[in-house]
């Protein structure tokens, strides 16, 4: 079976295309099925708008959009109404209630901010302080804890702010994998970060290091495209590499489908 759970939508102000191009493409792709996952809204306590998040008031249209395509082309591929979802301390009481109410299929862990994004530190280039790279690992494993995400999104999200995987970037990927592998949890092999890094031939996202440090603890791997264009998920080349790699080089125990259970 072929999908994909890492799916974003124009709502969330930084991707591209309606929402029947993307089913369009996993089914020229040959995926079985599709996640739609665009960053969740949040009701926060304090007046701030998010630039890279769908609004509260957007819910509606984008539940709706998702289960009209799930309806339309159920012969051709299953389609899934997911939330991309950071760990907010404060505010997990309202997302539990959220989640339940809008029956939600499932949420994946993007741990992008510290606390909430109203504080505007993002760990993609606070995490060049021990400080936050500290705090990103902390709050990496209390999600996981939360029992409500199905898998962590781009889990060394770190290496955007750290120069090198240093013995620092090597403990924190370590304490990472190991409460993933506890909690088994699937840790995903990002897709839009592998082209990013091969385009700027750096190693960000997905890191070769963190991956050999998750086969060496025994954890499970899922693809996710992160598509942020609908032709994302058209292009089988880095998919086609990742699952070599994943299969072939490194041997590490990869997931292919999720259960999407609900709340």
């Amino acid at each position: 079976m072929k999908a994909n759970y890492h799916t974003h939508t124009a709502r969330c102000h930084h991707a591209i295309g309606k929402d029947e191009d993307y089913v369009k493409s996993a089914i020229a792709a040959g995926f079985d099925e599709l996640g739609f996952s665009d960053h969740t809204p949040w009701r926060y306590d304090s007046d701030f708008v998010s630039h890279m998040r769908m609004r509260l008031d957007k819910f509606q249209d984008y539940k709706q959009s998702v289960l009209a395509l799930k309806e339309k082309y159920r012969n051709q591929i299953s389609v899934k109404l997911g939330l991309e979802v950071e760990y907010f301390p404060q505010y997990m009481g309202w997302l539990r209630d959220f989640l339940k109410q809008e029956q939600v299929d499932y949420i994946i862990f993007g741990n992008h901010y510290y606390l909430s994004d109203e504080k505007r530190v993002y760990f993609g280039t606070a995490c060049v302080d021990e400080h936050y790279l500290e705090l990103y690992c902390e709050q990496c494993i209390e999600g996981m804890e939360s029992g409500l995400y199905s898998y962590l999104c781009h889990p060394e999200l770190f290496m955007r702010a750290c120069p090198r995987f240093d013995e620092r970037c090597e403990a924190i990927a370590y304490r990472i994998c190991e409460a993933a592998k506890r909690l088994d949890i699937p840790l995903e092999y990002n897709l839009a970060g592998a082209a990013y890094n091969e385009i700027n031939h750096v190693y960000e996202y997905p890191h070769p290091r963190f991956w050999e440090i998750a086969r060496e603890v025994g954890n499970t791997a899922i693809i996710g495209s992160d598509a942020h264009h609908y032709e994302d998920l058209r292009n089988p080349y880095y998919w086609d590499k990742a699952q070599h790699y994943l299969d072939e080089v490194l041997q590490i125990k990869r997931i292919e489908c999720l259960e999407c259970n609900g709340f």
